[in-house]
Order: C-alpha cells, then structure tokens, then sequence
C-alpha cells in the first residue's frame, strides 16, 4: 500500500499528461501530492522534512507552471529539489562535520560510523547525478520525453536503494545470537 501512495503522484501525472498535457498533469500532480501527504499526516500524524520539502516544491513549481504557462517550472523542480539535497548534505557532512543519514536514521539502524560516512557521501553523489540527469533531461528532451523520464527514471532510485541495501546488509547488528 505505502508504494502504491509513493508511486500515485507520478502515476496520475503521467496518466493526465498522455490525455489533456502537461498543464493538466501539472494541476493533478499538485493535488495528488496534497492528498498523499494528508494521508501520511494521518497515518503517522507527522511530515518527515523530505516530504515536506518534496510538496512545499511541488505546488511552488507546479503554480508557476501554471500561472504563467511555461512548462519549465515544473520540469526544473526535481533538479532544485536533488540539488538542494546533495548541498544540504554536503555542507553538513564536509562544513559541519554532521551526518544527516545518521542523524535521521541512526535510531532505525545501527552502523559503524564508516559506513555511516560511505552511505551519506553515496546519497550526496545520488542527489547531484539525478539533478544533473534531470537538468539535461529537461534541457535537451522534448517535454514528453521528460514526462516519460520521469516515469521510467524510477529505476535509478530503485537500483539505488538495492545497492544501498546490499552495501549496508552485512554491517547490521542484529539481537540475535549467532548459531
């Protein structure tokens, strides 16, 4: 159920861009993404930053799409919000000497601190890659080749976050003994 309401934005954008366009799927995406985040707020009876960030983008991107009818607002947004990210997490990693991952995650997962390092230079490296992907995207591709992008770009966080996985697997720790 959790990925299907991840997935449901994107999906409806697409479905809406295929049948009216992109101004259409602009104003869907919108309301999509207020309806997904007013049903995490109910189920978790809170918003994490990303997600809030993500939506704050969305209707900011997508209302200058739409008040003033050029399309590349809303294409630019996910290479503002990677962007934004990969700094964020830069500047706190190598500025402040902070570990965001670490910080958000450290109470769900439990890892040595070189591996903490490795993760969040790797989710720096992710963001500014998908920013720059995007950015060339919307600058050299038609708008319904970015629109299809978008769709099927979902296999770079995908493959990402299996790779993630299997780079962290062995350095769980787990509360049970071992045989």
């Amino acid at each position: 159920m959790k990925l299907l309401l991840d997935f449901l934005p994107i999906l409806l954008f697409f479905a809406a861009f295929k049948l009216q366009g992109i101004y259409v799927a602009t104003a869907v995406l919108m309301a999509a993404t207020v309806v997904q985040m007013a049903i995490v707020y109910a189920t978790h009876k809170k918003l994490e930053t990303m997600q809030k960030a993500t939506l704050v983008l969305i209707l900011l991107f997508g209302a200058l799409t739409l008040v003033l009818q050029d399309e590349r607002f809303i294409k630019w947004k996910p290479t503002v919000l990677y962007g934004a990210m990969a700094l964020a997490m830069a500047v706190a990693l190598w500025g402040f000497r902070k570990n965001f991952l670490h910080m958000l995650l450290g109470a769900q997962l439990t890892l040595p601190p070189r591996v903490w390092r490795h993760l969040s230079i790797a989710w720096i490296g992710y963001c500014a890659f998908m920013a720059a992907l995007n950015a060339y995207v919307a600058l050299y591709f038609s708008t319904e080749a970015w629109v299809d992008f978008k769709l099927w770009g979902y296999v770079f966080p995908v493959a990402f976050l299996v790779a993630q996985g299997l780079y962290i697997a062995p350095h769980l720790k787990t509360d049970e003994p071992a045989p």
